[in-house]
Formats: structure tokens, sequence, C-alpha cells
């Protein structure tokens, strides 16, 4: 916001443009998805996403970086889905909860190594550089999969050819149980778009949080999200996945109503209240 001189609505124009990509084409991939190996449409989109972050990180300007937010979005915001769609090839029911709650725990690892380095580096070197590094862990990362990764192509012998896209939605969008996971899922991004991308111009404007100590919100706040994910996976295979994730709702909507009403506070309690968001 300082570096392009932009209103609180134009950064929120940046953050949102990525999820109404990733929304767009996670739709429209939902109609061929499942017709390719895995391992091979997870690189496609990977590949575009890096080159989107590159795109990121050399934009001169707001209008290029909205764009580049929007064409990272298009290949990122798929990426996820196919990763659990691979998990739930490989593990069975049983297994789900804990296998999703350790791969959840990349976000509290990207809080914890991610952002704070990602502020640390913006603050000294500009805001560019939090993109190349991006850039060059994905570039690192996706050399691992595409060589280490085998294909994962079993639900290709359970397609059947002859439906075609149209078909594919009817038949998705016609089973009411469908319809509530899908309104789950968009209900908790939502909630987290509303609320996570304002978290640094929150910390620092209204809750007072200095600059150079907003690392350490993040930081805090990883570390329980990585404690957390593991556990929280392991207690759904334990005593079933909706009365976990009713207790989370519940928890989560008193944390929301604390966090988004606390004015100038010490960076410890701001932190622990960030946590329990989290």
């Amino acid at each position: 916001m300082d570096a392009f001189k932009i209103s609180p609505k134009q950064f929120g124009l940046v953050v949102s443009a990525y999820a109404f990509s990733a929304g767009a084409s996670g739709l429209l991939a939902a109609g061929f998805a499942d017709r390719f190996d895995r391992k091979k449409i997870l690189l496609f989109f990977y590949i575009g996403f890096v080159l989107g972050t590159l795109f990121c990180a050399v934009a001169p300007g707001y209008e290029w970086l909205l764009v580049a937010r929007i064409v990272t979005g298009l290949f990122g915001g798929v990426i996820g889905s196919i990763v659990m769609a691979i998990a739930t090839d490989l593990f069975v029911i049983e297994q789900r909860g804990q296998v999703v709650g350790f791969i959840q725990t990349a976000f509290g690892a990207s809080q914890v190594l991610g952002i704070p380095l990602g502020l640390f580096l913006s603050n000294r070197m500009g805001w560019h550089a939090p993109f190349y590094m991006i850039v060059l862990i994905s570039t690192f990362v996706g050399i691992v999969f595409f060589t280490k990764l085998k294909p994962v192509d079993g639900h290709l012998k359970l397609q059947n050819k002859n439906e075609n896209i149209l078909d594919h939605f009817k038949k998705a969008f016609s089973e009411p149980i469908y319809l509530v996971g899908f309104a789950a899922t968009a209900l908790v991004s939502l909630g987290g778009f509303l609320l996570m991308p304002f978290t640094s111009a929150f910390s620092v404007h209204n809750l007072k949080i200095s600059l150079d100590s907003l690392p350490w919100i993040y930081l805090i706040t990883g570390l329980f999200g990585l404690l957390a994910g593991p556990l929280i996976g392991k207690m759904c295979d334990q005593y079933g996945k909706m009365k976990v994730f009713g207790f989370g709702v519940v928890v989560t909507n008193i944390m929301v109503l604390v966090y988004t009403n606390m004015g100038p506070t010490p960076i410890a309690w701001g932190a622990s209240a960030l946590c329990d968001y989290g």
C-alpha cells in the first residue's frame, strides 16, 4: 500500500483478484481434471503458478501487479484441490483426516517461515523480493516432485469416457450432500479472504503493532498452526469429521468477534487472539 500509494480498497482488489480467478479456473478445471494423470495436471498448473509469481515479481506498477495476480490465481487456485485429490487417491478414508491435517501444516509453515521472511525481505529490499523468493523455492520444490512423484492415474480406470462436461456438472450439483460440501468450502474460503489479507494492515494501524514486530505475530501463529494441523486431523479420524468441524466453527466465530473488535493491544495478546482465530 505504501509502495503504490493505494487505498485499502485497491489493496483488497489485488488480494481478491487471485481468489476470483482461482475460483473461475477451479470451476473450469472441475470438468476435465479427472481425465488426466494427477501428476501431469499438477505439474501444468504448478508451472503456471511459478510463472505467474515471476510476473508479480517483475510487475512495474499496481495495474500490472493486479493482472499478474489474476494470472497466478488461474493456475495456483487449482493446485490445492489437485493435492487433496491425490491424498484421496492414495489414502483410505480412515487415514485421510490425519493426512489432510499433515498437508495443512504447510499453511502453518508458510506463516512460520514464509511470511516473517517475506516481511523481512520486503522491509529491507522492497516488495518485489518476496515474490522472487517464492519463485526460487517453488522452482526447487517443482523439480523435486517432477523427479520423485510417481504417476497417480488409478482414477482413470473408473472414468466414463462418454460423459461430457455438462453432464459432469449436472451430476455434481444434483447431489444435496455435494452442495453442502461446496457451500462449506466456499464459506470457509470467503471467511479467510475477508480477514486474513488485512492482518498486516489491521495489526499495524488498529492494534498499533510495529512493522518490525509484525513477523512475530505470524511466527507465533504459524507455530501453533504447525502443532494443530496433525492433531486436528487425528481428532477428525477418531471422533468424526463433522463433530470436529462444528467445534472449530463455534470457536472460530467467537474469536473472530474478539479479534475484529480489538483496539491497541500488546503484541502477546494480539498474537494469542490471532492463533485462536487461525
